[in-house]
């Protein structure tokens, strides 16, 4: 069926399609005008998820997250919100809902159930689109009551907003108070094998201390090696002493072996000058060539004990670069051994800073959390309250009256098809063609007079035959 058909259809089938309209139309202006008044009641809430924390001071990125205004409109659409409303308003009191709750359910289930589901069913979340504003809307036939609904579905969503921050961070509190107790033993702990390994090793401080040492161990080093220069020149000066004493430094800078020398010198020469001039049997000969023996002794004398005292004090020298060289040793022994207490006296402090850190760290968040805990701050404002409405909401009479036009016209259109399908009539040539499957040869008009329809099939109706 084209177009047209549906057109000649609908126009010989009139009286149905005008008779349904104005069925459905009277029809849903009498019913919206019996149907009781409804009232509708719009609270506003801002959710400041933009902002900052009134109490640990940080921002709070989870509210971020694009499901966040979701999540607060499931929130607010919640069972656990809605008997909150319930017991907030004391509706489960009322002996008139008890007896609709019974007549309703027959006594299955209870009171508070049964009215929250009721409620969930006429409140309405409507998020603001690029903005943090959500209106909680309720309808009913009392203005008054859905005015007190809607603001107490906001208040309860703010309740329970603030209880669902606090009770995790009241449980965290517990776990951070058991961790702090555990914190506080490991610290003393730790604090006491400290304090144990000082008194055990006499240590007071052991930076000072290892400082005097190393101190110590570098003059000993300076002193070592001090000894050894003196020792190489004291051997030196030994060897040379105790092989060639007459060439030797020391010997010869000694001044009793000098003066000794010169006395030598001086009796030789006197020596000499008696032997020209006396016989060698002479007494003043003999007694000074006496003279002069006993110097030479005393000389070699001299110079042996001069030369015992250079190699004595190679020896003290020898002495005392061992004796340093030992001291040093046990020096470095010493340093080592200080080292190797400070090492382990380093991680016993750094136990004890760890575990301080650790517990400064838990403490520090475990007051935190104890204040968060404990705030009744929420991130949720009451930006407009409900009032009761002046005027109703429904039923809205033009609106239906214009949707029943529609929905009337569309069924006397289904009316008129189902009418035709029954009863199938020939409204033009198109459906007698496609029902007899001939073609058309003529129409007749018979709304026309009698003699223009005879002057048509006259004229028509041979040059029809003529073309077939």
């Amino acid at each position: 069926m084209n177009l047209t058909q549906l057109f000649f259809v609908l126009r010989a089938r009139r009286k149905i399609l005008l008779a349904t309209l104005i069925v459905s139309v009277l029809a849903t202006a009498i019913v919206s005008m019996l149907l009781p008044k409804t009232y509708e009641a719009t609270s506003s809430l801002l959710l400041n998820y933009k902002g900052i924390d009134p109490v640990s001071g940080f921002a709070m990125p989870g509210q971020l997250m694009p499901g966040y205004m979701a999540t607060q409109i499931d929130i607010i659409n919640s069972k656990n919100v809605a008997l909150r409303v319930v017991d907030h308003l004391r509706l489960a009191e009322s002996p008139a809902v008890v007896a609709q709750f019974n007549e309703a359910t027959e006594g299955k289930g209870t009171v508070r159930e049964w009215l929250a589901d009721l409620l969930l069913r006429k409140v309405e979340v409507t998020p603001s689109r690029e903005s943090s504003k959500v209106d909680v809307s309720f309808k009913g036939s009392d203005p008054q009551f859905v005015a007190a609904v809607s603001n107490a579905f906001a208040e309860e969503y703010q309740k329970l907003s603030v209880q669902l921050k606090v009770d995790p961070m009241r449980k965290a509190s517990g776990y951070f108070d058991q961790q702090i107790r555990l914190l506080r033993d490991n610290l003393e702990s730790a604090q006491s094998r400290l304090s144990k390994y000082q008194q055990e090793h006499g240590i007071v401080s052991t930076d000072n201390r290892l400082d005097v040492e190393s101190n110590r161990l570098n003059d000993l080093s300076s002193q070592l090696v001090v000894a050894q220069a003196q020792l190489m020149e004291a051997n030196s000066r030994e060897n040379a002493a105790g092989s060639r004493r007459d060439v030797s430094p020391d010997v010869a800078s000694n001044p009793l072996v000098q003066n000794l020398k010169l006395s030598l010198s001086s009796a030789e020469s006197k020596l000499a000058d008696v032997a020209e001039r006396l016989g060698r049997n002479h007494p003043t000969y003999q007694s000074t060539k006496a003279e002069v023996d006993s110097l030479r002794s005393e000389l070699n004398r001299q110079m042996q004990v001069t030369s015992q005292s250079v190699g004595s004090n190679a020896q003290i020298l020898r002495a005392r670069e061992a004796s340093v060289r030992t001291s040093l040793a046990e020096q470095k022994t010493k340093v080592l051994e200080l080292n190797r207490t400070r090492d382990e006296m380093n991680v016993l402090q750094k136990e004890v800073e760890n575990a301080q850190r650790a517990f400064d760290v838990a403490s520090q968040r475990s007051a935190q959390t104890r204040i968060e805990g404990q705030s009744e701050q929420a991130d949720i404002a009451l930006l407009n309250p409900a009032v009761a409405p002046l005027e109703p909401v429904g039923p809205r009479v033009l609106l239906n009256t214009a949707l029943s036009v529609v929905l009337g016209t569309i069924l006397g259109i289904g009316f008129c098809l189902i009418a035709e399908m029954l009863d199938r009539r020939v409204r033009s040539s198109a459906d007698l063609s496609e029902v007899l499957g001939i073609p058309v040869l003529g129409a007749i008009d018979w709304n026309a007079t009698q003699k223009r329809r005879s002057r048509l099939l006259s004229s028509v109706m041979p040059r029809r035959l003529r073309l077939n």
